[in-house]
């Protein structure tokens, strides 16, 4: 088995380098720009933009990996309601790019997807249920899962996820948690809203997920996410009980009154039966990751 990683620089590809060095599987880092990763080896990293097919055929050519986890994505809902035409060259036109390429190779392609597919009217939804996006990135997405899921190869899978959040370095975009245990902990005040429910995902255990897909050689759609589904106000309030923080601090907002490009579903959360099952996925609860946090 030999992995190449798309998006390595971001969070969940961090952990996928660190699972992989862990575990002594053989892997290719890929990102846009230089290696932002200290613990990345150089001579396993690769530049590379996803959106053109020669930079993908050259790196496929030479390097024959036999799975492709795909975490690379513009992930910023509103910024891709502002931007389609981005978003459809990053999340859509750029996986059907890199599938045609592990096609060629009879590679294996693991795209990462989201809880953003549905509309939030069900929650604790499982990979059966139907999709229904409600802004232009989760339509991205939902249209990448189809360039899959309508192919007659079925040497893919799909993994869907909820808000997942950790530590990393140079991060371009930062994650709730950590946002508010150092806002918390600084003795600022927060606004958060009380009407949107997610099951937030250690970015650990989402790493190991992909990983423990591609050694089983599975296929097809999986729900990972934490075992628990909250609002997004218990979930800072429950990070400044943990860390014995002021939770006067928090303040409670209707998502009504912020004025976002992009529509939110405003329940998810998952059924993680599949997972538990399939492939002995045993997922941490929030209070757990906490103290892991530097």
């Amino acid at each position: 088995m030999k992995i190449l990683i798309t998006g390595s620089n971001g969070l969940l590809g961090q952990k996928l380098v660190k699972h992989c060095l862990k575990n002594q599987i053989p892997f290719i880092a890929t990102s846009k720009g230089v290696n932002r990763n200290s613990f990345c080896p150089s001579a396993q990293y690769v530049e590379l933009d996803i959106t053109d097919d020669r930079s993908i055929a050259t790196l496929f050519t030479k390097e024959r990996p036999t799975h492709v986890i795909h975490t690379a994505a513009i992930t910023n809902v509103d910024h891709c309601e502002e931007q389609p035409d981005l978003c459809q060259s990053v999340n859509l036109a750029a996986v059907q790019k890199l599938f045609n390429a592990c096609t060629k190779i009879q590679a294996h392609f693991q795209l990462l997807s989201t809880d953003f597919v549905f509309d939030g009217e069900k929650g604790n939804y499982d990979e059966e249920d139907a999709v229904h996006p409600l802004s232009v990135y989760a339509k991205s997405k939902v249209d990448a899962e189809l360039i899959l899921i309508n192919n007659a190869s079925k040497n893919w899978s799909i993994v869907r996820t909820i808000i997942v959040y950790g530590e990393g370095e140079n991060l371009s975009r930062g994650n709730i948690v950590v946002w508010a245990k150092e806002t918390l902990r600084a003795g600022k005040s927060m606004t958060i809203v009380d009407d949107q429910f997610r099951a937030p995902t250690w970015a650990d255990d989402l790493a190991w997920a992909c990983l423990r897909i591609c050694a089983l050689n599975q296929n097809g759609l999986f729900h990972i996410s934490g075992p628990d589904t909250f609002s997004i106000y218990d979930l800072v309030c429950r990070i400044a009980d943990h860390f014995s923080c002021d939770k006067s601090l928090v303040k409670a907002i209707s998502s009504s009154i912020l004025d976002q490009a992009a529509r939110r579903p405003p329940r998810t959360g998952f059924n993680l039966s599949k997972a538990r099952v399939v492939l002995g996925y045993n997922p941490k609860k929030l209070e757990e990751t906490l103290d892991m946090l530097t």
